[in-house]
């Protein structure tokens, strides 16, 4: 008889959990994956990335049609909006994607093992009160919405949300005001706004997209607050109350001063997510979280517990579906006795938006620290998309490119972008800093025309100096 049930066990099934749980199974390795949602994927597929993605898509037609783009190319459309068929098409899309990952599990004969996993001792783990023996246990269980002291969510009532309660308003609120200026509330206050609600957008900090580069952050507020977002900088929610279908939301300056109020009749609570290490039983296995809860691990995904890695939002790093994905084939390698790569310094993030915010590797800040505060040892460049062919034919102006390169030695160490199709172009970027391209290797790479990826190019010669069309 086997030692162990399985080779190796995944708890969680989410981009992370499910991806090295197919490609442990892959690798030849007798392999279950631990879920305790009815449906496979994690947040990202269920109420997540691809939800949101379903809304923002639909919202931009509906906003192209009402605001006049439309009408500008000749087409003359007369909008109405049916919220059954708009969330219908967003169920659909998740049902199709979840049931996917359902059949690649029979097809690579992975055992889903349905029910909250809790672990007994390092290689045991009771999943629906079944123990589930491994001789490997990967952590993947993702992160969950960070609460906000003092303001309690209740999505069924659709005042106080969450991200998950925003996807599912059964009506356009006339005034959502969303706490926290990041990605999440940007993206799903651009959906409602674009369907015709007032959005007001409360952040803590000076400027919203903490994190992104510093030209992106300012240029991105001025492009929201042209599509008629508002904000409120600097400010701190103090407390949210409900009466009936509307809430009152008290604030104050972040570094204090007179209180004041603001009714709304949605209020969106996203200042962040934190990781899912609650019920785990990590005390039964001597291993302790972080301060900030997460896992530490090695470089090969290995916990202090000695079988027991872990991966994605549970570990430091950006909270990405696409930085759990790739951990998630590194640690199934690493556990297979193979090399697992993961160059964590290459990590694109994205911002889907209209027009879409990306951006990979360090900020201009970032890389003159880097360089010892030196900003001569830093080289950077802009490229406008209004003077870009493909964005001017298409009537999307707004945003650009920069790179930034080391100016000695050429080498790229960021790119940020401002594009309708950011997301698909920084891609690009990320490969070229994959492979140690330099500003020059980009500019003299033929791009096809006319395409928004000719701006990238363009920007890229503009660290020489040499731009064509600016």
């Amino acid at each position: 008889m086997a030692e162990y049930d399985y080779d190796v066990l995944v708890i969680g099934a989410g981009p992370g959990g499910y991806v090295a749980a197919i490609r442990a199974a892959q690798l030849g390795l007798k392999t279950a994956c631990a879920e305790s949602r009815e449906t496979l994927g994690g947040t990202c597929l269920n109420v997540g990335c691809i939800p949101s993605k379903a809304m923002l898509h639909a919202s931009e037609f509906f906003d192209a049609a009402a605001n006049g783009t439309m009408e500008s190319m000749g087409i003359e459309v007369s909008p109405k909006l049916n919220m059954e068929k708009l969330h219908g098409q967003r169920l659909d899309a998740v049902d199709g994607l979840t049931k996917g990952i359902e059949f690649l599990f029979k097809k690579n004969k992975v055992d889903w093992k349905k029910g909250h996993a809790k672990f007994v001792d390092a290689h045991t783990v009771e999943v629906g009160g079944e123990k589930v023996t491994a001789k490997e246990v990967v952590i993947a269980t993702g992160s969950s919405v960070t609460p906000l002291p003092g303001v309690e969510v209740d999505n069924a009532k659709h005042v106080v949300v969450d991200s998950t309660g925003a996807l599912e308003l059964p009506k356009v609120p006339e005034h959502m005001v969303v706490i926290g200026g990041g990605v999440i509330g940007l993206e799903l206050g651009s959906v409602w706004r674009r369907l015709g609600a007032k959005v007001t957008c409360v952040e803590f900090l000076d400027e919203i997209l903490p994190g992104m580069d510093s030209d992106v952050r300012k240029e991105s507020r001025k492009i929201f607050k042209k599509q008629g977002i508002e904000f409120k900088l600097s400010t701190k929610v103090t407390g949210v109350s409900v009466k009936g279908k509307k809430a009152t939301l008290t604030l104050e300056p972040a570094n204090g001063g007179d209180e004041e109020t603001m009714e709304a009749d949605c209020v969106l609570v996203s200042i962040g997510r934190k990781p899912n290490t609650d019920g785990l039983g990590l005390e039964n296995i001597g291993l302790e979280t972080n301060k900030r809860g997460q896992i530490e691990v090695d470089g090969e995904f290995r916990t202090a517990v000695d079988g027991v890695r872990a991966i994605g939002d549970v570990v430091p790093g950006p909270m990405l579906a696409h930085k759990a994905e790739d951990e998630g084939i590194a640690v199934a390698e690493w556990i297979a006795g193979d090399t697992g790569i993961v160059n964590h310094d290459v990590i694109p993030s994205v911002v889907y938006t209209w027009p879409e915010i990306a951006g990979v590797g360090l900020t201009e800040e970032q890389a003159i620290e880097k360089m010892g505060g030196d900003e001569k040892a830093v080289k950077t460049s802009k490229f406008p998309m209004m003077a870009n062919s493909r964005a001017k034919t298409n009537h999307e102006p707004d945003g650009f490119v920069k790179v930034i390169a080391e100016a000695e030695s050429d080498r790229v160490l960021g790119v940020w972008a401002i594009a309708s199709v950011a997301g698909t172009m920084i891609a690009e970027a990320a490969l070229a800093m994959e492979f140690g391209a330099t500003s020059e290797d980009i500019a003299y790479t033929c791009h096809a025309h006319p395409t928004h990826a000719e701006a990238m190019k363009e920007a890229a010669m503009g660290v020489q100096g040499k731009p064509i069309h600016i």
